[in-house]
C-alpha cells in the first residue's frame, strides 16, 4: 500500500535576500499529468499532480532561474516525465538527473544525454530504482558521457559504501545532507563524518537539509550546512525538493521562500551564495 502525502503549497513567500543572477534549483520534481505519465505500481507513496506551471511560479517567486530535474521514484525507471519537464523548461535553463538500471546499454543512455540528462541517481531510501549493487557497473558506463551519479541512502548504508565510493570514476553527489537528522548526531555522527571525507576527496553535496530538521527556519542544520561548505566550497549545490513528497501533513510542507532563507543564513558570504547557486552547479550540470 502506498502512503500519501500532500500537494506543494499554495502560496511561496519571497526570501529575504535576492539571490545572483543565473542561480540554480538542483533539485526538484514534477508529478504529472497522470493521464499522460502514469504512476508506477512499485512507488512507495502517491503524492497529487505537481505541473511545471506551478512551479514556474514558486520558482519565479524566490527568484531562480535555472532548475535540475530529478527523476522521483514514483517513477522507477521510466524517465519520460522529468526529460520532457526539461524540454518545457528549457534545454539552455534545465538538466535532467535520471534512474536507470544496468539494462540501460550506452546509446540509450546517449539518446537521455540528447535531452539534458547529465546525472544517475540512486535513491535507497524510496526505492523503485536502481539497486545499490549496480554502482560500480553502471559508475563505469556513466563515466564514458561525463555523468555523475547522486545517492540518497540510508546513513548506515552511506557509512558502509565510503570506500566503494571514494574510487568511483565518476563525480558523486550526496544527496539531502547525507539523511543524517541534525537531532541524531548531526556533524558528529558517524555517518556525516564519513561524506565529509567524501567531501574533502572530490565529491559533492547537496544543501537540501529540510527534511535532516526539526522545522521551519531549519536552523538546527546550520552546523552541517557548513561543515560541508568548509570541506568542498567549490562542490556544494542547493536545492528545494519542491513539492516536497516526503512530507506526510500540509502543515509540514516546506515555504520555498524560507529554505532559501535557510541558505542565505547558512552561507552569509555574496561570495559562498554565488559559488553554491551559480558557479558550482554550471560547472557541475554543463550550464
Amino acid at each position: 500500500m502506498t502512503r500519501p502525502c500532500p500537494g506543494p503549497r499554495d502560496v511561496t513567500s519571497k526570501p529575504g535576500w535576492r539571490a545572483p543572477p543565473g542561480a540554480t534549483d538542483c533539485h526538484m520534481h514534477i508529478f504529472g499529468p497522470y493521464g499522460t505519465y502514469p504512476l508506477s505500481p512499485g512507488r512507495g507513496y502517491t503524492p497529487p499532480e505537481a505541473s511545471i506551471a506551478m512551479y514556474r511560479d514558486m520558482l519565479a517567486t524566490i527568484g531562480l532561474e535555472r532548475t535540475v530535474v530529478v527523476q522521483p521514484s514514483i517513477y522507477g525507471t521510466d524517465n519520460a516525465v522529468t526529460l520532457d519537464a526539461v524540454a518545457a523548461l528549457g534545454p539552455d535553463r534545465a538538466r535532467a538527473v535520471v534512474v536507470v538500471d544496468d539494462g540501460f546499454d550506452l546509446d540509450a543512455l546517449r539518446a537521455m544525454d540528447v535531452r539534458g540528462a547529465c546525472g544517475v541517481r540512486f535513491n535507497a531510501v524510496s526505492g523503485n530504482g536502481t539497486p545499490l549493487e549496480q554502482l560500480e557497473a553502471l559508475a563505469a558506463r556513466l563515466a564514458v558521457l561525463g555523468w555523475h551519479l547522486q545517492l540518497y541512502a540510508h546513513p548506515a548504508e552511506l557509512l558502509a559504501l565510503e570506500p566503494v565510493l571514494a574510487r568511483l570514476p565518476v563525480p558523486v553527489v550526496i544527496d539531502h545532507m547525507a539523511g543524517v537528522q541534525a537531532a541524531e548526531g548531526g556533524v558528529a555522527h558517524p555517518a556525516f563524518q564519513a561524506v565529509l571525507r567524501l567531501l574533502r576527496g572530490g565529491a559533492w553535496a547537496k544543501l537540501c537539509g529540510y527534511r535532516s530538521s526539526a522545522g521551519a527556519p531549519y536552523a538546527d542544520v546550520t552546523a552541517m550546512a557548513r561543515a560541508m561548505l568548509e570541506a568542498a566550497p567549490d562542490r556544494c549545490v542547493w536545492g528545494t525538493d519542491w513539492p516536497h513528497p516526503s512530507r506526510a501533513r500540509p502543515e509540514d510542507v516546506p515555504d520555498d521562500g524560507v529554505l532559501l532563507d535557510a541558505l542565505g543564513a547558512w552561507a552569509p558570504d555574496p561570495a559562498q551564495r554565488q559559488a553554491v547557486l551559480v558557479d558550482n552547479p554550471a560547472r557541475l550540470y554543463g550550464f
